[in-house]
């Protein structure tokens, strides 16, 4: 017995219908999206093993379940601070509701009675607004409907980013979890690369995450680079905006900012100066005219 193509284009669109319910569902959480696709991806490539057509179908089934209890079912919540007036000390979240979602019969639900913000709320809203301009902007996708919580984990400023990059969880890589093959290389650098198996790929079997090296004739070397490229893109993952990538551009930014702090000052004092000698020659002037 084999699975049918109809049954495989059935599973494609189903795979599809996934993927476009997991992006509406996690959109501005970019580290689940990223863990929620990974598991796809997993999932789809031990599927190729299946031969039962019967069982095959299931998990298609189970996949078009799956997206339609993410589209309906689940709903994305970020906590804020507790609103003034409430002296039970209770934890205040904001709900992200889509154009799917299921808020059954309820009108109070469906239509719920706006909450008035007070000034200190605004006024703290219109600060956070401001930092967040200044801060590192370019780590997770902006995203319109869901804005205030893309980057409100992050710290606002160099000096706390710093601090909470050397406080971040280091990935490790274990043997175990590595599939390592080599392949013969290509491109320039004669009969050591044409002719050698010393082109590294590596494959991280918990992530899926694959990566190749061939910057060097040393296949040692060439290990060692790949080990370290795969450390470096789980390092993005487990750590989003925390990374070494993200945190070597915050720290470039830093330094362009403080320059151009230091230029304009420079700038201000000497036109400072400038008009202290043309005030002093005008000094000079009037006692000549004078005497």
């Amino acid at each position: 017995m084999s699975v049918s193509p109809a049954l495989k284009a059935s599973a494609r669109s189903a795979y599809r219908n996934l993927y476009r319910a997991a992006n509406s569902t996690f959109a501005g959480d970019d580290h689940v999206l990223k863990a929620f696709r990974m598991k796809m991806r997993n999932n789809a490539i031990a599927a190729r093993a299946i031969v039962d057509p019967e069982t095959y179908e299931q998990q298609t089934k189970l996949g078009r379940e799956i997206a339609d209890v993410l589209r309906k079912n689940i709903v994305q919540g970020v906590k804020i601070s507790n609103i003034e007036g409430l002296s039970d000390g209770k934890e205040t979240f904001r709900l992200r509701i889509t154009k799917d979602t299921e808020l059954g019969s309820n009108d109070s639900v469906k239509n719920p009675t706006p909450v008035e913000k007070s000034n200190r709320s605004m006024r703290k809203e219109e600060k956070g607004a401001k930092q967040h301009h200044t801060s590192v902007t370019d780590v997770a996708p902006h995203n319109d409907s869901f804005a205030s919580f893309s980057m409100s984990h992050l710290p606002m400023h160099f000096t706390d980013l710093k601090k909470a990059y050397l406080k971040r969880d280091i990935p490790e890589l274990r043997e175990e979890d590595l599939e390592e093959s080599f392949v013969r290389g290509s491109g320039p650098g004669g009969q050591s690369i044409n002719k050698t198996e010393n082109n590294v790929q590596l494959l991280h079997k918990p992530t899926g995450i694959r990566v190749s090296c061939q910057e060097t004739r040393s296949l040692k070397l060439n290990r060692r680079i790949a080990r370290k490229h795969l450390i470096e893109k789980l390092d993005k993952i487990m750590n989003p905006g925390l990374s070494k990538d993200d945190y070597l551009r915050a720290k470039q930014r830093e330094r362009e900012r403080r320059r151009r702090k230091r230029a304009k000052k420079k700038a201000s004092d000497k036109a400072s100066e400038d008009d202290e000698e043309d005030d002093e020659d005008d000094q000079v002037a009037v006692v000549k005219k004078l005497t």
